[in-house]
């Protein structure tokens, strides 16, 4: 038998990437999602450590300071606002109670959405008319509407509002779960379980959750934003988190009555609700591309 030259031997291929690996290479290629993604981490943290950032008591009151402008003291970088508070300190404190009732909007929503899209995606028949019927009359209401009813009879708290936010939209989440597992369900690995027994809550959460995690991840990345602006609507009619603690909703409340003389009150609150819902909507945007199997993935 004839020896292979050493030169003519098969080279070792270059080591596959794991499917973890081409996420994450697919999102970085993303310029867009990326920014996104740092502009979240600087808001949460920002919000995060507000305690240690902020230079003054958002609650502290001096009338002495009213209305300073930004940039004329560097004992108020951001200027005051009506009654003497610092902007800066009640813009960092702020950004810590919206974006929790963002994210607890969203836990509470994809919670919900997904218990209901897993039961009527799996059951089919009376129980997916029923669930999606439901979901379909709530639809036909603007979600603003269903916030406004149901929070003029709920006490106005961080809990509440979020508890409400998540109440009303999670709507949209249940298609999308109720998709996934419709065609999910018919799979030989589903069959196999259900043929050694399973129950149908094992299956529906080992079997079935784990492989709609993408979608609902994206979701969820979505429905943060979502929730931040739902929270500034009702902040600004008055039905969310009241005074004196800040969030960025109220912070533009306060500011509707001096927008003519000193629009910064209301441009700087509006400016970060702005950059908050891009950042999370660019990070959701790269997500569901970088998750998406239809895409072309590279070797």
């Amino acid at each position: 038998m004839t020896d292979i030259p050493a030169s003519t031997s098969v080279s070792a291929a270059a080591p596959s990437r794991s499917y973890g690996q081409m996420i994450v290479r697919r999102f970085m290629s993303h310029r867009m999602a990326v920014a996104g993604a740092v502009l979240v981490v600087l808001l949460c943290s920002s919000a995060l450590f507000a305690q240690f950032v902020a230079p003054h008591d958002p609650t502290t009151i001096d009338t002495s300071q009213r209305f300073l402008p930004p940039l004329a003291s560097w004992t108020y970088p951001l200027g005051t606002d009506d009654l003497g508070r610092d902007t800066l300190s009640r813009l960092l404190y702020g950004g810590q109670v919206s974006l929790m009732v963002g994210i607890v909007a969203m836990l509470t929503t994809m919670l919900t959405g997904t218990l209901v899209g897993l039961a009527a995606g799996y059951y089919g028949g009376i129980v997916d008319n029923l669930l999606m019927r439901f979901v379909d009359t709530l639809l036909c209401f603007p979600q603003v509407f269903l916030l406004l009813v149901v929070a003029a009879f709920v006490p106005p708290t961080i809990l509440s509002i979020s508890l409400i936010i998540g109440l009303t939209s999670w709507m949209e989440v249940s298609r999308i779960v109720r998709a996934q597992v419709s065609t999910l369900k018919e799979m030989d690995f589903v069959q196999a379980s259900r043929g050694f027994g399973a129950s149908n809550w094992r299956i529906m959460l080992v079997e079935l959750l784990p492989n709609i995690v993408a979608p609902v991840l994206v979701a969820a990345t979505l429905k943060v934003a979502t929730a931040v602006l739902m929270e500034s609507y009702i902040s600004f009619l008055g039905y969310g988190v009241q005074p004196p603690m800040a969030s960025w909703g109220n912070m533009l409340t306060n500011a509707q009555g001096y927008f003519d003389t000193v629009p910064f009150l209301a441009i700087l609150p509006g400016i970060l609700i702005t950059f908050t819902v891009m950042g999370f909507n660019f990070l959701g945007d790269g997500l569901r591309d970088a998750v998406d199997a239809r895409l072309k993935i590279d070797p």
